[in-house]
């Protein structure tokens, strides 16, 4: 028998992590994408680098500081290994980033798109770039020296900074060099367009700009080098929950972030002196391994910025336009749609303007009574949260649940809390500890002589925003288990009682307490029926595979001879292929123009199939540290369209990779006369002709009018 927790058979969860974003930016490399689609791969791996380093390294270097030298679980590696190894990794990822947007640049500009330097400029776009300099830039600046009086400011996270060397220029030999600092404006464009010239269009970076000009915030001085550097600070929250205002607490703790933060990572321009390097380095107190020297802008999530340029569709995919979910199709009443049967939506190639109208048509109906919803990241104008702010002013009973500590959306739902309270609903914040990862809401009727519950349940956020982009599936039900279960978890969370008080759920199972005995248990079970003449099944479709007990337990099934086929697009810590151990698991990720965000689970049960969707990753802490939901799908016709989505996934031969033992991931290719299969194509295509072969009229989704 093997020893399951040696640490070959695992793969680290950072360089895991380091392994995803660099398949982002292989999408960035490859040429048969749109070349501004590249671009935005660009930015989205530059974005996730920041949070990377804001969060995964800064928690590294915390256990360094404090002294611990503790190894994680599953590899071994203590938290210095760890940075050693990502230090190296993640400079090769950021030269790699670097170059292959020059490439792209290169490429856009043989489109008429091009990128100058005020030193190339005619005359006349001098003069322009001139006073766009004193009108829209010159007022914002704010130089500041620094000398024994006025010490090295505290300069603000992912802000981008000019590092500027000044020579006296009073004529006493004696005077040293001074330094300063001046902050580059955000809200200004980083590509500043020039007038059109002779077909094609020419943008300034704004900091080239800001450099050709920044003499002038300087009379009695002379510019000797100016440099761009922006530094990353930890942005983890520390919370004292037993706080009597948690959200002032939050509040509090967002303004410390930016610029209390300790300095994980300082990135420089590649040509700045070494002499400012060093400055720098010793100002800021950051290792030499924490400095990212890059050939090109600074922040390369400013490619984002170029993506909407107009005239330029052939330079970007085919917008998605959502299509009516396939189960809506004729409906007229969602209601009484729903009371007739399960209806599932598979967003974004399926609209999710239902969910929006549901919660809509709730507020305005006089025979709901209440409305119970968990929020976690909703967008900046959420007709959702606007739904639910007319149902308490038309007198229903609407309490949501509004996770406060969701990273980075913490200020937007602070925000929202407010004004939903103002409305009159009860707003729960969460529960100690745990943040509510859990996506519920709950619609209680009047229909006739009782009161019928309509339960919506997902594998994404309320967000109408993300419902564009993330690929989710969510579902309507009205059976009288799933609300029952539905009424006891929101009545658990805001009670706020005692883990053993735990409800005895009919369908569903929650975690932190169950949800990880329940998918064992599915695994073991697996293991317990299967036979060589028919083996085992478990297809499991996720963002991230980190938790050492499932694996061990997948270990454990393939050895027993169940054929497992994992679907991960992120993190994976489970090493496939590896004989003896992980042979029968394999193991694929899809990066494509959407971002693949759900969740589904099948198991074959001695063929009484089991599906089920959640809103948790097989991650320790969606299993042990969250508040999460895993629910079954039972409508036959919904299992059927779960196992299709699955082996569509699994048939990808254009978006698809595939994770080796070494932990080395390549990409499918078409073979032979192989037809080539984009997943994600493939179901728009599919929503497109189902909606298409529909005639009937269905019930009108129509954008809610935000309030002012």
């Amino acid at each position: 028998m093997r020893n399951l927790d040696s640490k070959s058979y695992y793969i680290n969860r950072e360089l895991s992590w380091l392994a995803f974003n660099e398949r982002v930016l292989a999408e960035a490399i490859q040429k048969g994408n749109p070349l501004l689609e590249r671009l935005k791969f660009i930015s989205i791996a530059a974005s996730n680098l920041d949070e990377f380093f804001m969060v995964r390294v800064a928690g590294l270097k915390d256990q360094v500081k404090i002294g611990s030298n503790h190894p994680e679980n599953k590899t071994q590696m203590t938290p210095v290994q760890q940075l050693v190894e990502i230090s190296k990794r993640a400079h090769n990822h950021v030269a790699k980033l670097y170059a292959t947007a020059k490439s792209c640049m290169h490429a856009l500009s043989r489109q008429g798109i091009k990128m100058v330097h005020p030193h190339r400029l005619s005359r006349e776009q001098r003069d322009f770039l001139a006073r766009y300099f004193y009108e829209h830039i010159f007022p914002i600046l704010t130089p500041i020296t620094i000398d024994s009086t006025r010490p090295f400011p505290k300069v603000a996270s992912r802000t981008i900074n000019f590092a500027v060397l000044l020579e006296a220029t009073d004529g006493e030999d004696d005077v040293e060099d001074l330094f300063a600092v001046v902050q580059m404006p955000s809200m200004l464009p980083r590509f500043i367009a020039l007038p059109a010239t002779s077909g094609e269009r020419t943008f300034v970076m704004l900091e080239d700009v800001i450099k050709e000009h920044i003499a002038l915030l300087f009379a009695d001085s002379t510019v000797v080098e100016a440099a761009c550097f922006r530094i990353t600070r930890n942005a983890d929250i520390t919370l004292d929950e037993d706080v009597e205002d948690i959200l002032k607490e939050i509040q509090k703790e967002l303004k410390n972030r930016r610029k209390k933060g300790d300095i994980v990572r300082l990135e420089i321009e590649e040509n700045m002196s070494h002499t400012m390097q060093m400055t720098l380095r010793d100002w800021l107190t950051i290792m030499d391994e924490d400095i990212y020297a890059v050939d090109g802008p600074i922040d390369a999530t400013c490619f984002a910025e170029l993506y909407h340029l107009p005239d330029c569709d052939h330079l970007r995919y085919a917008p998605l336009a959502p299509q009516i979910p396939r189960d809506l199709l004729g409906v007229q009443d969602i209601f009484q749609a729903i009371a007739q049967k399960d209806i599932m939506l598979f967003h974004p190639y399926e609209s999710f303007d239902p969910v929006v109208q549901f919660i809509h048509q709730a507020a305005n109906d006089i025979d709901v009574f209440a409305i119970k919803q968990t929020l976690y990241r909703v967008s900046g104008n959420s007709p959702i949260v606007s739904a639910l702010k007319r149902a308490a002013e038309n007198g229903k009973q609407v309490t949501v649940i509004l996770e406060l500590k969701a990273r980075f959306d913490e200020a937007n739902n602070i925000e929202w809390a407010k004004r939903l309270e103002e409305s009159g609903c009860h707003v729960i914040y969460g529960l100690v500890g745990l943040k509510t990862h859990s996506k519920i809401a709950l619609v209680v009727r009047k229909e006739g002589d009782r009161l019928r519950r309509y339960v919506h349940l997902g594998t994404g956020n309320y967000n109408d925003t993300t419902a564009r982009i993330y690929t989710d599936i969510s579902m309507f039900t009205a059976r009288e288990d799933i609300g029952d279960d539905a009424t006891a978890f929101f009545n658990f969370l805001t009670g706020c009682r005692e883990p053993s008080s735990v409800p005895s759920w009919k369908q569903i199972c929650t975690a932190p307490h169950g949800l990880k005995d329940k998918f064992l248990a599915l695994i073991q079970n697996e293991i317990n029926q299967s036979t060589p003449e028919k083996p085992g099944r478990i297809i499991a479709k996720m963002n991230s595979l980190t938790n050492k007990d499932i694996i061990k337990a997948l270990y454990q099934a393939s050895n027993a001879g169940v054929q497992i086929d994992l679907t991960v697009r992120g993190i994976c810590c489970l090493r496939p292929g590896r004989p003896g151990v992980s042979e029968n698991i394999r193991v694929s990720s899809i990066i494509g123009p959407q971002l693949e965000h759900s969740r589904i689970f099948y198991f074959q049960n001695g063929g009484d199939e089991l599906l089920y969707l959640s809103s948790a990753d097989w991650m320790t802490r969606n299993l042990e540290n969250r508040v999460e939901i895993l629910f079954p799908v039972v409508q036959e016709n919904l299992k059927d369209r779960l196992k299709h989505i699955l082996n569509i996934h699994l048939s990808d031969n254009v978006n698809r990779y595939i994770l080796a033992s070494s932990g080395l991931y390549r990409k499918v290719r078409p073979k032979g006369s192989d037809m080539p299969l984009a997943s994600q194509l493939y179901f728009y295509e599919e929503a497109c002709r189902h909606a298409a072969n529909s005639h009937a009229t269905s019930i009108p989704f129509v954008p809610i009018t935000l309030e002012t």
